[in-house]
């Protein structure tokens, strides 16, 4: 990518396929990003802007490239290979990261926790912010990762009254399934994720919780 079309990138400002990093203060915080955007659509994270798209640079493209490299090498699971570039704009530099949509979702961050254990985290982009996945939204990212087979879906009672409570209310949680049909809330999931998987509903992310809605008609 040269100069201009990176100007004009920055000028997009931030989103889900896009993240500003005044500095890459350490491997793990750019790991959480990259397996956000691994997890999504893909994306850009630069290396060397502000938040409000002001362009800083770097002070060491080479710092800065290793703790990506480390980031992606170690912090990751599995473990990917940063798609980097230095890119000199306004006498600065600025490093990229373009980042593919991955196919061996869920990636995870490698997480070491004060008891010394390590624990392993899904992220998703959610507009600006990359957030945990709930586990409904890590679910659905193995089933995206494999090779489906035909999906036979037979439409019950459970599932007729999911979709004239959707047609009422327009969304719904795993919860509110479940007290509607009178059904464990791991069974709920279950038909959700089955649900989505067959394009028959879609699922929405925020900062607090999953909601499921009809999927518009084709």
């Amino acid at each position: 990518m040269n100069a201009k079309k990176l100007i004009t990138l920055i000028a997009e400002g931030e989103s889900t396929v896009l993240e500003f990093k005044r500095k890459a203060v350490s491997p793990q915080k750019i790991a959480k990003e990259i397996t956000a955007m691994l997890n999504t659509k893909g994306g850009y994270l630069l290396i060397g802007v502000d938040d409000d798209g002001t362009i800083t640079g770097v002070r060491s493209e080479k710092s800065e490239v290793d703790m990506v490299q480390t980031a992606c090498s170690i912090w990751i699971d599995p473990p990917v290979e940063p798609n980097l570039e230095i890119i000199g704009v306004y006498e600065k530099d600025v490093v990229l990261c373009y980042i593919e949509q991955g196919k061996k979702k869920p990636y995870k961050l490698r997480i070491e926790e004060p008891d010394g254990k390590i624990s392993f985290k899904a992220y998703i982009r959610v507009g600006e912010k990359s957030i945990e996945a709930s586990k409904e939204m890590t679910r659905l990212l193995t089933y995206q990762s494999q090779e489906d087979k035909a999906l036979t879906l037979s439409i019950g009672q459970n599932e007729k009254r999911l979709f004239a409570y959707l047609e009422k209310y327009e969304r719904a949680t795993v919860t509110d399934f479940a007290r509607l049909v009178n059904i464990s809330n791991r069974r709920a999931e279950r038909l959700l994720i089955r649900l989505v998987r067959a394009g028959v509903i879609l699922i929405h992310n925020d900062d607090t919780r999953d909601y499921f809605y009809l999927a518009d008609p084709k």
